[in-house]
C-alpha cells in the first residue's frame, strides 16, 4: 500500500522527493497562488496520488478542467515532452499515463448525477446563509424548523418551508406568546428570498432522493479510490449556494462519520476549491461552525484541503489548522499584496537556503513553496519545489466521453429520478381542505337546524321570505280609503306643502 502521495522535486536540481505523508493527510491542508500559478494542476496531482492510495476524493471542478481525471493522458499531447523532461528532472521513473475512477456530480442534474438534500438536512443556520437573512428573521426560520419538529412536518423540499411560514402566519398571534414576536414583513421577505432561490435553480437542490455520504467513499474493485467531481463551472454564478452546499456536505461528514483517531490514511479527502466564497461576508457563527469542523473532522479520518489564491482569504483560526501547505507564487502589486505575502512567507518552516518571501514570489509556474508535515505532525521544512506532470488528461473531457462516464456509473438511475412523499406542504393543505370542509358541514347544519325550527313552529322572527318568485297578492280598498290615500298623497307632495304654508301665514298674519 502507498504510504505517501508524492508531489514534486525539491533540492538542488529537484532530486529530493517531497511527499505527503498519509498518516498525516487528514491534518488538512492549504493550496494557494495566484490565478495562472499551477493550482488546479496541484489539485489534480494530489487526487490522483490519493486515489492511487486507496483514498476517496471529493472535489470541485470549477473551470471544468478536472474531468480529464477520468481519461488518461497521451503521447500526443502538446506537453508530452515537457512532462517527460520534467519527470527526469525529478527521478520520477515510474511515471505512466493512466485514467482513474471517477464519478461526475451536478447539483443540477446536467453534467452528473443530481445532488440533493432535504430543508431539514440543510439546517436553519446554514439555510440562512445561504438566503442571507438578518437575525430577525433567521429567529422566524428558527420557529420554523422547531414547529415542524413539534407537529411532526417534515421539511424536504422548499414547498414544504413555503407552507410552514404560510402557516406560521396564521398562527401567529398564538405563537408569539410562546415564541416571541413573529412579524408578517420577515415572513414575507423569507417567501421572496426563497422565490430568488427558486429562480436561481436552488429548488432542484431540495428534496428526495437525497444524497447518501456513503456513496462518496467508495472504493473501486481494483482498490482505487473513487474521485467524486461535483460540476462547478455553473454553480459558481451562485457563489452563496456554492459554499453553502460544501459546508454542508462538511457538517453532514462531520456528524454521520464515527471517530476513528489516526488511521493509516484518511477516509476521504475533501478540496474546497475557491475557498475565500466561504468567509466573503460570512456572520461569525458561521466561520466559528468552519473552525470547528476543521478541529474535529479530522478524528473522524477526513481530511480537508482550502484551495485559494492567497492564505489571507482563510480566517486566521481555520488557517492555523492546515498543516500540509502548497504555496504557489503571490504577485505583490499593492500594498495588502505586499503584507499577505510576507504573513504567507512567516507561516512556514525556515529553510537557510532561500528566503521563503522571495521564493513565494518567484516561483514559476508548476513550481510552488511546499511544507508537509513530518514525524509527530510537525511541519516540514519549506522547500522550493518543481510539481509533477499529471498521470490523467491534462484539460477537459468531451460530452461524449463525460456521457460514456455517467451511463457507467454505478449511480446511474438512483437519483435521476425526483420523489415527492407526504410532508409538510401536503399536511398542512390537507389540514386546510379538512377544515374548509367541516366550516362548510357545520354552516349548513346550521342553516337545517333554523329550518327545522321555523317548521316546527319554535322559532319566529318575522317573515320568512321563501325562494318562491311570485309577488304578494294585493288586495282591493274601499272607495273611501283610496281617496284618503289620495289627499294624503298631494299633502305630502309639492302642492300641500304650498296649502299649508298658505294657511299657516294667513293664521299669523291676522295676529
Amino acid at each position: 500500500m502507498n504510504k505517501s502521495v508524492f508531489v514534486g522535486g525539491a533540492g538542488e536540481g529537484y532530486g529530493v522527493r517531497q511527499v505527503l505523508d498519509l498518516g498525516y493527510a487528514n491534518r488538512h491542508g492549504l493550496v494557494a497562488g495566484a490565478t495562472g500559478t499551477g493550482k488546479t494542476v496541484t489539485l489534480q496531482i494530489l487526487a490522483e496520488g490519493f486515489s492511487a492510495a486507496g483514498v476517496p476524493v471529493f472535489l470541485a471542478d470549477v473551470k471544468g478542467d478536472l474531468s480529464g481525471l477520468a481519461v488518461a493522458g497521451s503521447e500526443t499531447h502538446k506537453l508530452h515532452g515537457a512532462f517527460m523532461e520534467r519527470c527526469a528532472r525529478m527521478g520520477f521513473d515510474d511515471f505512466a499515463y493512466d485514467a482513474f475512477p471517477v464519478r461526475f456530480w451536478d447539483l443540477f442534474g446536467a453534467q452528473g448525477h443530481p445532488v440533493r438534500t432535504t430543508v431539514t438536512e440543510m439546517g436553519p443556520l446554514m439555510l440562512s446563509r445561504l438566503l442571507d437573512l438578518s437575525e430577525a428573521q433567521e429567529g422566524i426560520l428558527n420557529i420554523a424548523f422547531r414547529l415542524s419538529d413539534e407537529e411532526g412536518l417534515a421539511l424536504l423540499d422548499l414547498d414544504d418551508l413555503r407552507s410552514m411560514l404560510v402557516w406560521l402566519g396564521e398562527n401567529r398571534k398564538d405563537l408569539s406568546l410562546r415564541y416571541g414576536n413573529i412579524s408578517v414583513a420577515s415572513i414575507g421577505a423569507i417567501q421572496r428570498r426563497l422565490l430568488v432561490l427558486e429562480n436561481e435553480g436552488g429548488a432542484a437542490f431540495f428534496g428526495e432522493p437525497a444524497l447518501e455520504l456513503g456513496d462518496l467513499m467508495q472504493v473501486a474493485p481494483d482498490g482505487r479510490g473513487t474521485v467524486n467531481v461535483l460540476a462547478a463551472d455553473q454553480l459558481m454564478a451562485r457563489p452563496r449556494l456554492y459554499a453553502t452546499f460544501l459546508l454542508w456536505l462538511l457538517s453532514e461528514l462531520f456528524e454521520e462519520l464515527p471517530e476513528v483517531g489516526d488511521p493509516e490514511k484518511p477516509r476521504l479527502v475533501f478540496f474546497f476549491d475557491e475557498a475565500h466564497l466561504l468567509f466573503d461576508d460570512a456572520p461569525k457563527a458561521l466561520v466559528d461552525k468552519v473552525e470547528q469542523v476543521a478541529r474535529l473532522i479530522r478524528s473522524k479520518g477526513v481530511g480537508v484541503y482550502f484551495v485559494t489564491q492567497s492564505p489571507d482569504d482563510i480566517p486566521e483560526d481555520v488557517l492555523g489548522q492546515l498543516g500540509n501547505r502548497v504555496q504557489h507564487a503571490l504577485r505583490a502589486f499593492t500594498a495588502r499584496d505586499k503584507r499577505a505575502l510576507r504573513l504567507a512567507a512567516e507561516t512556514y518552516r525556515e529553510n537557510p537556503d532561500f528566503d521563503i518571501e522571495e521564493a513565494i514570489r518567484t516561483v514559476g509556474v508548476g513550481e510552488a513553496v511546499t511544507s508537509f508535515l513530518e514525524a509527530k505532525g510537525a511541519p516540514g521544512i519549506a522547500q522550493r519545489t518543481l510539481i509533477r506532470p499529471p498521470s490523467s488528461q491534462l484539460g477537459p473531457i468531451t460530452d461524449v466521453e463525460r456521457r460514456a462516464v455517467l451511463a457507467g456509473s454505478e449511480m446511474a438511475g438512483k437519483y435521476d429520478t425526483p420523489v415527492d412523499r407526504e410532508s409538510a406542504h401536503e399536511i398542512l393543505r390537507a389540514r386546510a381542505e379538512a377544515a374548509a370542509k367541516a366550516a362548510e358541514m357545520a354552516e349548513r347544519e346550521e342553516e337545517d337546524a333554523e329550518a327545522r325550527e321555523y317548521r316546527a313552529a319554535r322559532r319566529y322572527s318575522g317573515t320568512r321570505v321563501s325562494r318562491s318568485t311570485s309577488r304578494p297578492v294585493r288586495r282591493g280598498k274601499s272607495f273611501g280609503q283610496a281617496m284618503g290615500d289620495m289627499v294624503m298623497k298631494e299633502l305630502t307632495g309639492t302642492t300641500g306643502r304650498r296649502i299649508v304654508r298658505g294657511v299657516l301665514g294667513g293664521l299669523f298674519k291676522g295676529r
